[in-house]
């Protein structure tokens, strides 16, 4: 009997617990809605005075404000912990939304970014102020821009528009701070892994799976 329980205790229990954390990415099977369908940016100009859209993408979507070159650190942050895992799926994009008049700035993080990544998955976009005030204020956050009209907090969007976290009080999270890189590794990266594995489980279940996701 003994010898039983020395064998189940080196052997299985092992085999048991991986596949119990192998098989689950957090507690969510999928990723609450914190915000139904977020307005899209209308006539909003890229650095590349390109349109960019949040229609059909994943997006991680960050407000810049005006101290973009101050707070650069965190967009590396972004950078390394979740962009260069997963910039090479088509239906992902990192936009950072930007006032009017920082654009030299932002040229320049985006070109140190380019330094050591393909930054092709990465947008920054164009806006007014107000316009990025009011466009904030849509998204119906528990948090606030800050001065500079800008916030270390990014946000993920599904397909639909819609703005993804954790609902439950205990574990609210409607952003995740690029300041704290273990707010990235760990909750972010989690509640990405499940709008990922969502989409992954769809393209099965219509027998549409891609490289895309």
């Amino acid at each position: 009997m003994k010898k039983n329980i020395v064998l189940f205790v080196l052997f299985i229990l092992p085999i048991v617990a991986y596949l119990f954390f192998a098989s689950g990415i957090n507690s969510y099977t999928k990723l609450p809605i914190i915000t139904n369908k977020v307005p899209d940016f209308g006539k909003w100009e890229s650095l590349n005075n390109e349109r960019v859209s949040l229609n059909n993408k994943i997006t991680i979507l960050g407000f810049s404000g005006f101290d973009i070159l101050k707070n650069r650190g965190n967009l590396f942050n972004l950078n390394q912990k979740i962009y260069q895992r997963y910039h090479e799926f088509k239906d992902l994009q990192f936009v950072m939304i930007c006032p009017v008049g920082t654009e030299k700035e932002t040229k320049i993080v985006l070109e140190s970014l380019g330094a050591f990544t393909d930054i092709s998955q990465w947008h920054f976009v164009f806006a007014s102020p107000n316009e990025i005030t009011t466009f904030y204020n849509q998204l119906n956050l528990v948090g606030v821009l800050n001065a500079d009209l800008g916030t270390p907090d990014v946000y993920i969007l599904d397909k639909e528009r819609n703005l993804r976290g954790r609902k439950e009080k205990k574990d609210y999270k409607e952003g995740y701070d690029t300041a704290k890189p273990a707010d990235l590794s760990n909750e972010m990266l989690d509640d990405f892994k499940v709008i990922l594995y969502e989409y992954r489980a769809s393209l099965k279940k219509n027998h549409n799976a891609t490289k895309q996701l």
